[in-house]
């Protein structure tokens, strides 16, 4: 996003502030051009190519080879991509492989995006990294080095753990809270080692730098003029570049005249800078947003400018010189300074001033939010499920080249809406919508592999009666377990008729219950309970029940039953508590009280204890006009008062049936409000006595409506009890390790500033019983009071403020929401073993395929039963797939093969299997799943053939682990210069060890048959 707005405000105050202490030593600049490129944000992909974005890599590229002392820097690969399938020509295409091998571009962090911290899950992060490292592999045989993580909004303690892990030498952030950033320059403190993770400490630490108050943006203030200074090629225009070339806002050009005063200017922000660091050696990022579209005339500027001050050098105290972050961090490495250490604390969440806390993105847009994680959820499948057809051996007709096609589709889309101004809902509604239409079309196609698959793996019998054209008296369904492990759960159909018989592919009865829809008025919803093991299918027959027909005995899906409860006012004085009804299965029993139609307590049975909960929704009210005081937008949360009740009254309904029972409470505006505005459906499970419930039963699965909302309201399911919490919660960083959050006083804006992103789970806690919350999208999430936990839902704002307006970034979301949200309650033990299990339980939900069944199959479609893929429940297989990718693993071989121009040639690799494993658990999180696990992958892959090779590998995929050799970095408390940072582990073989919270990354080779 624009970082100049922000910079433009804060001008006059940067100016006031006090020089500080000068380094040490004659200072030495390092000029790195760059272009901060949004894949999305205000304008479209396809708009920020035609306007600009094209011309980035082909005027850069043009330019670099006149000037033997230029470079450039390059950062996100979805525009460059773009650039070199579409526009590059072979020409340029030869410049810019011989600008990579001179060392004179670089490509740094490497991702297809610049992706979000605060609300992406992990497994994205990698998958996005790994699209834009795997193409610079295969087509330039490079790795990126350094990350360059400039915008993103908060940091993240996952991202040191990942950076480390895909090979980074050093990592580049920004944005952090905007007093603490103070505090760290006055400190010199903006340079660290990052050990992000509890539980790997020094294994994956990274040397971190966090640019100062001046971002990764050029200072625009200059003195001697009122133009913005060292932008020379002006602002981007759109839709095209201007006919005549000439740019809004160009800088004036440096003459022999004003040489002089632009160096004085270039130099002293070098020197202010230089004061906030330890050495001498100082970054000056040169570039902004959408900036070098027109590098002829950036350059043009620069080097005469470069080169007066060099030649001034000793006058001025300052030398400068063009550099990648390549040229920088080797030149800081050199130094051999000792750094001091951070450990697993995060920099969450992110102000630029007090009442600007960017605490609203963490639900802004929740529709996209919950598609984007859908979608990532149904890749996982489909990468698992392809890889599981094409070995031990394919038996169909399907066209690999096609699933590929397929698979890397939804790939890019879900790489592409990780953004830090997509997947955070902070864009403008026509790149929404485009973020939305890449990911439906992606869905859709890998949907249609997914059914491609089933049907090609038809028994023959079953083909034939498929095609016998027989009108359909039912449906069969297909169920896909993606996970690693045998899942129990309920999957939910909707069908037309209300009496239902299910059966297994034996034709044996399954246990399932039929109610009213929902959704639909005029049909019904099937649950069917199934046990699943790990990526493997059940097939089900669904028909209407032959009950009435004389002499049949079919057994047939149980009808559940409804109670209505009239509407309850809202009580102001409460006589709550008196009539109470109890919904139980084995692990709870949930009492409702029914004077108020809410929640009132839950019993659980683990630690035979009864918490009060209540569960209500309420709104904060918030300003929208600039004239009255801070206002709330897209990325903004700014309250001005405590949120007060959405509700005056709310109705009830059970239904109660063998398998599930539900509860249905509908929150009203008004008494004789017809619609509602809220809704909560909490369901429990009773799971018959045959089947291994564990995780099913430990929960509370709740879905809630809420919306359309009023103008600038933001919506808040707030859960009320009495653990006692000392007003502490927990909650995630990317799904990955878990951050404590203990409520701190602000004097101003202290409800926003409280706010912090939930990924997948959060929990609070006392001595007795833990209250955890698994999510399937990111949300918002905050304590306002002691055992109280609540959870923003859904945003919808518009303001005045004639920035938002410009550039349509005033959030008016009218849509309606429906989160998931379930519930664990219990002693912290048990809560602890099953949180991370659970939360991937619903994550990745089994993918239920549904068609008609003909009525002359006697059994449901479907292939003969794989073997199934089993891990030990601490350990979570992140990644399955067969990439396709083009390159040899050997990185001579493949090194040689592009300089001798075969790489071209090449045909996708479809034997290497990309296998990524992760521990779920901290080192002391439980006795037994905390333990270091050593598996056999020949025998868990064995169902997928014969293991020949294993060959452990970067994160990413792109390096071999045995030949990295990560810098390391002096720190108070280990390393010396020269030391190397790799895990020592014993060489590539099929029994391997993984510790807690380790991510490793395998190429699998199997026998081909």
């Amino acid at each position: 996003m624009e970082l100049l707005r922000w910079l433009q405000l804060l001008a006059p105050l940067l100016l006031l502030r006090p020089p500080g202490v000068r380094s040490a030593g004659p200072i030495r600049a390092f000029v790195v051009p760059h272009s901060h490129m949004d894949v999305g944000w205000v304008y479209t992909v396809q708009e920020s190519m035609q306007a600009y974005a094209a011309n980035v890599y082909t005027s850069v590229v043009e330019e670099l080879t006149r000037g033997q002392q230029r470079r450039f820097i390059a950062v996100e690969q979805e525009f460059f991509r773009l650039w070199w399938d579409g526009v590059a020509s072979d020409q340029q295409k030869h410049q810019v492989r011989q600008l990579l091998e001179e060392g004179r571009l670089e490509f740094v962090l490497g991702g297809q995006v610049m992706h979000d911290e605060a609300v992406t899950h992990l497994d994205d992060q990698i998958l996005q990294l790994t699209e834009g490292h795997g193409f610079l592999y295969e087509t330039f045989g490079i790795r990126p080095q350094f990350s360059w993580h400039v915008d993103p909004f908060g940091a993240s303690a996952t991202t040191p753990t990942l950076f480390a892990l895909a090979g980074f030498n050093a990592h580049l952030g920004s944005r952090i809270d905007y007093d603490l950033k103070a505090a760290m320059q006055e400190t010199q403190g903006l340079q660290f080692v990052w050990r992000g993770s509890r539980s790997l400490s020094e294994q994956q630490e990274i040397f971190t730098h966090i640019m100062d108050q001046y971002s990764y943006c050029t200072p625009s203030h200059i003195p001697f003029s009122n133009r913005s200074g060292f932008y020379w090629n002006g602002v981007a225009v759109f839709p095209k570049p201007p006919p005549d070339g000439v740019y809004p806002n160009m800088s004036e050009p440096v003459t022999p005249a004003n040489i002089n005063l632009y160096a004085e200017a270039l130099v002293a922000n070098v020197k202010q800078r230089a004061a906030w660091f330890r050495t001498p050696h100082v970054l000056w990022p040169w570039g902004c947003d959408k900036q070098f579209f027109n590098a002829s005339v950036q350059f043009a500027n620069m080097d005469p400018l470069l080169d007066h001050i060099n030649s001034h050098a000793a006058k001025l105290g300052v030398s400068v010189q063009y550099a990648t972050l390549s040229d920088y961090f080797r030149a800081l490495h050199a130094l051999n300074v000792t750094w001091r250490v951070r450990d697993h604390h995060d920099f969450l969440p992110y102000s630029t001033e007090p009442f600007q806390a960017w605490t609203g993105f963490y639900t802004s847009r929740s529709a996209l939010k919950g598609l984007a994680r859908r979608a990532s959820a149904l890749l996982y499948a489909g990468e698992s499920m392809f890889t599981r057809y094409m070995w031990p051996a394919p038996h169909g007709h399907l066209d690999p080249a096609w699933a590929l096609q397929q698979l890397q589709q939804l790939r890019w889309a879900v790489s592409e809406v990780q953004h830090h101004d997509a997947i955070t809902g902070t864009e403008s509604p026509k790149v929404r919508d485009m973020y939305v239409a890449h990911l439906a079309s992606g869905m859709l196609g890998m949907r249609k592999l997914m059914a491609s698959i089933v049907l090609d793996k038809l028994r023959p019998r079953e083909a034939t009666a498929a095609s016998s054209g027989a009108g359909p008296t039912g449906h069969f369904a297909s169920v896909y377990n993606p996970l690693a492990w045998t899942v129990t759960t309920i999957v939910t159909l909707t069908v037309g008729f209300p009496g239902v018989q299910v059966t297994d592919e034996a034709g044996h009865p399954v246990p399932a219950q039929i109610q009213n829809s929902t959704e639909t008025p005029s049909a019904y919803d099937l649950l069917i309970l199934t046990t699943i093991p790990g990526l493997s299918y059940r097939h089900y027959s669904i028909r209407p029940a032959a009950g009435a027909q004389e002499g049949t005995q079919e057994p047939a899906a149980t009808v559940a039953s409804t109670l209505q409860f009239g509407r309850r006012l809202r009580r102001r004085t409460s006589h709550a508590g008196r009539r109470l009804v109890p919904v139980a299965n084995d692990c709870y029993i949930v009492l409702l009280d029914k004077d108020t139609n809410l929640m009132h307590s839950i019993w659980e049975r683990q630690g035979n204890r009864t918490v009060r909960m209540t569960q209500e929704f309420l709104e904060y009210h918030v300003n929208g006009d600039v004239k009255q005081g801070p206002i709330s937008d897209n990325y903004l949360f700014t309250p001005g008062k405590a949120a007060v009740p959405a509700w005056e009254a709310v109705g009830m309904e059970l239904v109660v049936g063998q398998l599930v029972t539900e509860i249905r409470q509908y929150f009203y505006r008004n008494m004789t409000a017809r619609d509602y505005t809220y809704a909560i459906r909490s369901r429990l499970i009773h799971v018959p006595q045959d089947y291994d419930g564990e995780l099913l039963c430990h929960r509370i699965e709740q879905e809630y409506r809420a919306g359309p909302l009023e103008l600038n309201r933001e919506a808040v399911l707030r859960t009320s009890t009495d653990i006692n919490s000392q007003q502490v919660i927990y909650s995630d960083n990317n799904g990955y390790q878990m951050q404590r959050r203990p409520y701190l006083p602000y004097v101003n804006n202290s409800v926003a500033r409280n706010y912090y992103p939930m990924v997948q789970s959060a929990f609070m806690e006392d001595d007795e019983s833990r209250l955890v919350l698994l999510s399937e999208r990111a949300h918002g999430i905050s304590s306002q009071g002691n055992g109280q936990v609540e959870v923003m839902l859904h945003r919808r704002l518009w303001n005045n403020f004639d920035w938002d307006l410009g550039y349509n970034l005033t959030l008016n979301d009218t849509s309606i929401v429906h989160p998931v949200l379930w519930l664990l309650l219990g002693p912290w033990p048990l809560t602890a073993a099953l949180r991370q299990r659970s939360a991937l339980a619903l994550q990745h939900r089994p993918v239920v395929l549904f068609g008609e069944l003909p009525g002359t199959a006697s059994k449901p479609p479907g292939p003969q039963q794989q073997e199934a893929v089993t891990l030990p429940p601490n350990l979570h297989l992140q990644i399955l797939s067969l990439p396709g990718w083009r390159y040899s693993s050997n990185h001579t071989e493949h090194t040689q093969n592009l300089r001798k121009g075969h790489q071209g040639e090449a045909q996708a690799d479809l034997c290497r299997v990309l296998l990524r494993l992760y521990h779920l658990y901290e080192v002391d999180e439980d006795p037994v799943l905390s333990q270091p696990v050593t598996v056999n992958l020949e025998a868990v892959l064995r169902a997928l053939g014969s293991v020949v090779a294993v060959e452990e590998r970067s994160l990413t995929g792109t390096g071999d682990v045995s030949t990295l050799r990560r810098w390391s970095w002096r720190t108070e408390s280990g390393h010396r210069r020269g030391d190397t940072v790799s895990p020592s582990r014993p060489p590539g073989g099929p029994i391997i060890t993984i510790h807690p919270k380790e991510i490793r990354t395998f190429f699998i080779h199997f026998q081909q048959q």
